[in-house]
């Protein structure tokens, strides 16, 4: 056993078992538990039971390369006792700029096992956000992708001036996860080896020291090395949250490990322990890829598919080395999954399970994919702050294709008047969803006003989001409170007006928003990717769209975009399209501004040219901007 295994002798060695219970929630899947049990194990407990059970089972396959449980563990252990001697203990933050990688995964887990705090950052964001959230943390040490670190440093001038030079920053090279082979072919001198090598490697910034050759030259943690409590901060994630300001979401190793059992007995009477082959596309640094690859897949001691980024075509190469069993993805990817697929013939017959999250899985995408596969595709709905799942479509014939579904096992879900929040809405109507349960968070990093506006009494928490419950139990989404658009009086929801427009067979995409109007309004703009060839017009949308529309809730105005701004893991975003919509707007004002004053200025010296001006009369019409509304 490595020194990682008699560290975990404390652990149970099995994941917590559900709770009996007298009943089953309506709509679950036969044998799927109403309550998980209470979470008494770490995260890294997690590990050391996959490593006992499975130890010679691949983990992680990367580009090719293979690593076992007993590896990976081996690997963490090494890692987590560098981080030891680098002083970081218990409640210490560390860092963690990398793209999906067995780096990545290894550093998630040694800190861990040491009690320390991940601190997940976009490797791909600017470099001013991610020294802004360094600077909300104050991470001891800082890990990083060369590429982020060469950025970063290119951006500010130095990493000092980044916020991080209190913090020991180590980089990681990517291609050291590769296997031998490739990692040779990489130092050729040809144009395609450069060009690869480009997408995986950085210069480094003078002084930063190499993580990879640490942990290489470092011996185990050892064994006795006490776990962190339940109770301990496992992870900080960054986002908008439900009030739009960037903060740190702090989640628990209970937190975490809930939502995790959770979404393991979904599954549990579909998938099977050291039997699954999962793809980690989604990045660890969001909550929905932390949770169902680091989580997850290692709860089932199930293989691991790791890729850098998703690329339809990287993804079938990778399928044939292991056929995916368990899909995680956005609408986008499977779309595109399976339209390569068709053209390569590839077979995405051995499939059971696709996870769908982020917005709405178009109903030709779902029936294309489980047409694929033989699988089913499902959809849930959740959020940072819950570490992330609070409702899930059961894996059954009873699943709702573009519904959020039911709640999860051991989660309680009100809806309530937005502006009351100790008001439940009267059934069938539109409330605020709020949440109460395990893996609700204990609030946001050093930031006890922001958490108290998002938490009543009780334990719930506000999600921000409209949602309503139909008759048959399901929730549905309305929109976000925030991105309600009013008009005349009435409340208008943009995911409602965006189904009935993306339905246009014109349309590959389209986000609904509100722009201010005259008297206080706000008019319904669809901004619209019209898909290859196609053209759209507002009159298309309105006609097309009252079929399922009120009149008020039609657009007035369309915008056409050649690409459409998306989170990080394929979510529009709305919030952007509304700015962008807002400066485009601001910027064809100046410019009429401008080119009527520029008309007028000339009408004014003709006309004193002809000794007209002392009549006031330029007899030339206002030239101002024309709006198509309806």
């Amino acid at each position: 056993m490595t020194s990682f295994d008699q560290a975990g002798d404390s652990c149970r060695h099995a994941r917590p078992s559900a709770a009996s219970a007298d009943y089953l929630r309506p709509h679950y899947a036969p044998g799927v538990p109403s309550v998980i049990a209470p979470i008494t194990e770490p995260l890294p407990c997690m590990l050391a039971d996959a490593t006992r059970r499975f130890p010679e089972r691949i983990a992680l396959d990367f580009m090719g390369q293979s690593t076992t449980y007993q590896q990976l563990s081996s690997q963490v252990a090494r890692a987590a006792e560098a981080l030891r001697r680098l002083g970081v203990g218990r409640g210490d933050v560390v860092g963690v700029i990398l793209p999906n990688c067995p780096q990545h995964v290894v550093i998630a887990y040694a800190a861990w096992r040491l009690g320390a705090i991940v601190a997940e950052h976009n490797p791909l964001a600017p470099a001013a956000q991610i020294r802004e959230q360094i600077n909300m943390h104050h991470g001891r040490v800082i890990i990083a992708w060369e590429k982020s670190l060469a950025r970063i440093a290119q951006a500010v001038g130095s990493l000092d001036a980044a916020g991080m030079a209190a913090a020991q920053v180590f980089s990681v090279d990517l291609s050291r996860g590769l296997p031998w082979a490739s990692r040779l072919a990489l130092k050729l001198p040809v144009a395609a080896a450069r060009s690869q090598r480009s997408e995986l490697r950085g210069k480094v910034p003078a002084g930063v020291a190499s993580w990879d050759a640490l942990v290489a030259t470092t011996a185990p943690l050892p064994s006795g090395h006490p776990l962190p409590g339940v109770s301990d901060i496992a992870v900080l994630l960054y986002t908008g949250g439900t009030t739009g300001t960037p903060k740190a979401v702090q989640l628990t190793h209970g937190n975490a490990r809930a939502n995790a059992e959770m979404s393991l007995a979904w599954a549990s009477q579909t998938c099977e322990a050291g039997q699954e082959t999962f793809y980690a596309v989604l990045p660890f640094f969001h909550a929905f890829g932390l949770s169902l690859s680091l989580l997850c897949a290692v709860g089932l001691a199930a293989t691991q598919v790791v890729l850098p980024k998703f690329g339809a075509d990287m993804v079938l190469a990778a399928w044939k080395r292991h056929p995916a069993t368990f899909f995680p993805g956005v609408p986008v990817m499977f779309d595109r999954i399976v339209t390569r697929a068709r053209v390569t013939g590839a077979d995405l017959s051995s499939c059971k399970i696709a996870v769908c999250g982020a917005a709405p899985t178009p109903q030709a995408v779902a029936t294309a994919w489980e047409e694929a596969t033989g699988g089913v595709i499902i959809e849930g709905y959740g959020m940072t702050e819950t570490a992330p799942i609070i409702l899930g479509n059961p894996i059954s014939p009873e699943r709702r294709p573009g519904a959020l579904g039911v709640p999860y096992p051991s989660t309680d879900v009100r809806l309530v008047d937005p502006d009351h929040p100790d008001t439940e809405v009267e059934p069938g109507q539109i409330g605020e969803l709020v949440v109460r349960g395990p893996q609700v968070f204990t609030g946001y990093w050093e930031n006890p006003e922001e958490t108290a506006a998002v938490m009543l009494p009780g334990g719930w928490l506000r999600t921000g989001d409209l949602v309503r419950q139909e008759e048959d139990g399901f929730y549905v989404m309305a929109d976000r409170r925030k991105e309600l658009i009013i008009s005349g009086g009435f409340n208008i929801y943009p995911s409602e007006v965006e189904a009935a427009v993306r339905s246009m067979p014109q349309v590959e995409e389209v986000a609904v928003v509100g722009l201010p109007a005259e008297a206080g309004n706000e008019s319904v703009v669809a901004a619209i990717l019209p898909k290859d060839g196609q053209t759209v017009t507002l009159d298309q949308v309105r006609a097309w769209a009252e079929k399922t529309l009120s009149h008020y809730a039609l657009p007035r105005q369309v915008a056409i975009l050649t690409e459409m701004p998306r989170s990080q893991i394929g979510k529009v975003l709305r919030r952007v399209v509304r700015e962008e919509l807002l400066a485009a707007r601001e910027a064809a004002a100046s410019a009429a501004t401008a080119a009527a004053a520029a008309s007028q200025s000339a009408a004014t010296a003709l006309v004193e040219r002809l000794g007209e001006v002392g009549r006031g009369e330029t007899g030339i019409p206002d030239r101002g901007t024309r709006e198509e509304t309806r």
